[in-house]
């Protein structure tokens, strides 16, 4: 069957007319039969069974029983009217209530005739009830469709008023798909793939995930949906990665000279891990093969990835490049700015430092340098991006914490130069597997999995309110051996008021703790200026203060090895990802660090759990996949990119061993035939360019 049946408006739909097609539009983006039939259920019920009344318990979610009604009779007045219906199986009874339409209810009920019922049971007054359940007579058709699992939609409040709810959503499907009964859609997947992941039609798959007979059959239709769809993303990204790979020509780093070998010789501050000299080299045949590199580097809170870029910038400067390194804020610019200028003061390179604060004078400065090849290395902000900042030859960009900048603007380091740059993507917060290989699929991939030796694992525990006093008694502890402590108070976008106030509170309970003049406290959060904030974090960087009070500002960017102790108040407000962000600012140093998690006495089982995982490991791979599943992947890359996750069926969640299947059978189509030029990949190519939402890609940043 052609495009043009999937293409037909939804409106040409029996039982959808012009005012329900308006709805469903504006509602579920639903403007065709193939929107409506990828429209796919969320869950299942298991119609199979039907359950006496005596086996109701307060936990079933919905039950279906089969009986007569004895009783019918409306109650109340006209506020408060209600149909209460009597309902009794071969051992019990059960109320059917309905407060709306009980005129209609009562004219289509009969007593003494045998109903298949089904909803959602409640307990009052010790006795059952249901309240709007649906109803219908026995007969042989209805039970041969109670033989099934019944597909279950999202709806909306807007949808419900026009009678499309999930009843109303399954009944238009069963006459969509009622028409594929004697049709057949075309294949989008080659008869290759279909034979080798032994994947059922795309007609089947379509007919079953909407109106299953069994269990097989649903977990058939899933498999090959969820294989389609994953497919289609890797072949994509890894597609893109190929022609990056043929048409983009990279600059060549085939030296590795003066200021690469005596800054690894003899300035090294410690000797890199065996995972940092992997990734290394990984980067240098990167920058030496001829081809524009485009490398995701991940690596845990201190686990020393500033020290491979380092390394990378001298194998550009070497080759006679100028490099640049953009993070997404001051405080963390100018952590990079102190930290590179000390590691590589010996070298006498020319390293300057950008950001929104930078003065005019700096500014000209600076620009007037870049032109001339005189300044080596760049850090900065997003005004790295802006138009006026131009390089003479800029070989290297490394981008930090990449989840934090729009496309837009890292496309904007692109246009730096008049051939593509180098490009070194650092993140800090772990992305699970499944996740990175959607996201960043189009990237190569480094891990720095090893800490630096010496380093001792931070021990993190969870306190309540009644554990303050123990909590102050601590901190005392830790200030008395001359550590320092971070108190973190939970960042609320949508009222920056509210934030100043909890900080501004937790301080004040701290002065009575820790009075002035023996303890000395800052405080940072987002109403100081760059220079509040800055004059603040110097004081605690020279140890004038012994406790830092902050918003989540310092979450990125603050490297203090003597500070041993964080404190995070209310903690359950908080991402897994941010809380374990949070504590890899302590643990810089050489002694005990510990993180305390502070809560109300009221969580969740979400919080309880991200509370445990955080109790129990300080593997950030291990947190991300826990917040994977807690989450999903849409709050955890946080400044969603459109269209990259779009995914209407896969979970990456819970169908990771699907997505590897899908990537690696993408890989191999694509080794034997890159531009699927084949017979056998024309299908793969048609549908490739016919996918409706483009996903950003990073490879197009370089």
């Amino acid at each position: 069957m052609s495009a043009q049946f999937l293409d037909t408006p939804i409106s040409y739909l029996k039982g959808i007319g012009p005012l329900k097609a308006e709805v469903l539009q504006k509602e579920l983006g639903i403007f065709t039969f193939k929107d409506l039939l990828t429209y796919y259920p969320f869950r299942y019920i298991d119609r199979t069974k039907i359950q006496r009344i005596s086996e109701i318990t307060e936990d079933m979610p919905f039950v279906q029983l089969r009986g007569q009604i004895t009783a019918m009779n409306v109650l109340g007045d006209k506020r408060t009217k209600r149909l209460i219906v009597t309902f009794k199986d071969d051992n019990g009874t059960i109320d059917l209530i309905w407060f709306k339409g009980q005129q209609w209810m009562q004219e289509k009920l009969k007593t003494q005739t045998e109903y298949i019922v089904f909803g959602r049971p409640t307990l009052f007054n010790r006795r059952f009830n249901m309240a709007h359940p649906e109803i219908e007579p026995l007969n042989e058709q209805n039970l041969a469709q109670r033989s099934a699992f019944q597909a279950v939609y999202y709806s909306t409040e807007l949808l419900k008023t026009k009678g499309l709810d999930s009843e109303g959503l399954r009944k238009l499907n069963r006459n969509l798909v009622t028409q594929l009964n004697d049709k057949k859609l075309d294949e989008n997947l080659s008869e290759e793939l279909l034979s080798d992941f032994k994947l059922i039609s795309k007609t089947e798959a379509l007919k079953h995930i909407h109106f299953p007979d069994n269990a097989l059959d649903l977990q058939k239709a899933k498999y090959r949906l969820k294989f389609e769809e994953l497919f289609y993303v890797q072949l994509k990204l890894l597609k893109q990665n190929k022609v990056r790979e043929q048409t983009v020509r990279g600059f060549v780093f085939n030296k590795v000279g003066f200021n690469f070998n005596e800054f690894y010789t003899k300035y090294l501050p410690f000797e890199l891990t065996n995972a940092q000299k992997r990734v290394v080299k990984e980067i240098r045949v990167d920058v030496g093969s001829g081809k524009q590199m485009s490398r995701l580097l991940q690596g845990d809170v201190g686990s020393g990835k500033t020290l491979v870029a380092v390394l990378s910038m001298l194998l550009a400067i070497d080759n006679n490049f100028q490099t640049c390194l953009m993070a997404p804020t001051e405080i963390l610019a100018n952590q990079h700015f102190a930290t590179i200028t000390e590691l590589l003061a010996p070298l006498n390179l020319k390293i300057a430092l950008l950001t929104g604060s930078s003065k005019p004078k700096e500014r000209r400065k600076i620009h007037e340098q870049l032109l001339s090849g005189e300044l080596n290395i760049l850090l900065g902000t997003h005004a790295l991006i802006e138009d006026v900042v131009k390089f003479q030859n800029l070989g290297l960009v490394i981008i930090d914490e990449q989840h934090r900048f729009g496309v837009a603007q890292r496309a904007k380091l692109r246009d730096k130069n008049v051939n593509p740059p180098h490009i070194l993507i650092m993140t800090a917060t772990p992305i699970p597997r499944t996740l990175a290989m959607t996201l960043y699929g189009d990237l190569d991939t480094s891990i720095i999995d090893e800490m630096p030796p010496g380093r001792k694992p931070i021990k993190t525990v969870h306190y309540m309110e009644s554990q303050r006093l123990r909590l102050i008694g601590f901190m005392k502890e830790q200030i008395a051996l001359g550590r320092q402590i971070y108190v973190v108070y939970p960042l609320i976008k949508e009222s920056e008021k509210l934030d100043y106030q909890n900080l501004q509170q937790g301080y004040d309970n701290l002065i009575i703790d820790f009075p002035i003049p023996q303890y000395q406290i800052s405080v940072v959060h987002g109403k100081l200026s760059a220079q509040q904030k800055d004059f603040e974090m110097q004081r605690f960087v020279k140890g004038e203060t012994q406790i830092m009070v902050a918003t989540t500002v310092i979450e990125v960017g603050v490297n203090i090895p003597n500070a041993s102790v964080m404190v995070i108040e209310s903690a359950e407000r908080f991402g897994l990802s941010q809380l374990h962000q949070l504590r890899g600012r302590v643990g810089r140093g050489a002694e005990q660090s510990y993180c305390i998690l502070m809560t109300s006495y009221k969580l969740g089982a979400e919080s309880k759990l991200r509370m445990e995982t955080m109790v129990r490991t300080n593997d950030g791979f291990e947190i991300s996949e826990v917040d994977l599943k807690l989450r999903g992947p849409g709050d955890i890359d946080g400044t969603m990119q459109s269209g990259v996750l779009d995914l209407k069926i896969a979970d990456l969640a819970r169908d990771g061993q699907i997505l590897q299947l899908a990537r690696t059978a993408a890989q191999s189509i694509l080794n034997e035939d890159a531009n699927l030029e084949m017979e056998k990949n024309k299908v793969l190519l048609q549908n490739l360019n016919v996918q409706g939402k483009a996903r950003p890609s990073w490879s197009k940043i370089a």
